[in-house]
């Protein structure tokens, strides 16, 4: 999935996620911002004792 790739590739450059290039209601959107999300997972919460 090159929109998956792409969306991982913006994250990993620090790109913020709104430069997605797909429109809200495209699918291709979908698979950027899951591409984006697994290469910047949340971090835990400050309140976390881990």
């Amino acid at each position: 999935m090159r929109a998956a790739a792409a969306g991982r590739d913006a994250a990993r450059s620090g790109r913020p996620i709104t430069v997605c290039p797909h429109p809200h209601e495209s699918l291709l959107r979908a698979a950027w911002v899951r591409g984006y999300a697994a290469a910047r997972p949340i971090s835990r919460p400050l309140s976390d004792p881990a």
